[in-house]
């Protein structure tokens, strides 16, 4: 069993970022073979943040519906759990890259606005 949405997300990542990764792109790919679809694939070929915390959503909704339906003697329960934890915590720092992208968007319209008071342009 794999991490299928840590993998999607790296890919998706990837993409967003613009990130010219081939090991890292080969080796996501090879774990997610057979698996692209739904969530797990819009994360993989998602071209936005937006489309990232999105996807990364309903893949949680499915992760949260798998460990709902784990019997505690499964073999692979602590495992599906534990990607749910990492998921969650992945989850939070997306979240974080997406204020971080918006701050820096406000803090250069700041700039930009400050720069004019400064040096009126004259029309």
């Amino acid at each position: 069993m794999s991490c299928l949405e840590l993998e999607a997300l790296r890919l998706g990542l990837l993409n967003v970022l613009g990130t010219d990764d081939r090991a890292a792109r080969e080796h996501a790919e090879a774990e997610l073979e057979g698996e692209l679809q739904g969530p797990i694939e819009g994360l993989a070929t998602a071209q936005t943040l937006d489309q990232l915390r999105r996807h990364l959503d309903a893949a949680l909704v499915d992760l949260e519906e798998e460990v709902a339906t784990l019997d505690d003697d499964d073999p692979e329960a602590n495992y599906v759990r534990g990607r749910l934890v990492a998921v969650r915590g992945a989850e939070r720092s997306l979240a974080r890259l997406a204020s971080h992208g918006e701050g820096l968007l406000e803090g250069l319209g700041e700039t930009h606005h400050d720069l004019h008071d400064a040096f009126p342009v004259e029309e």
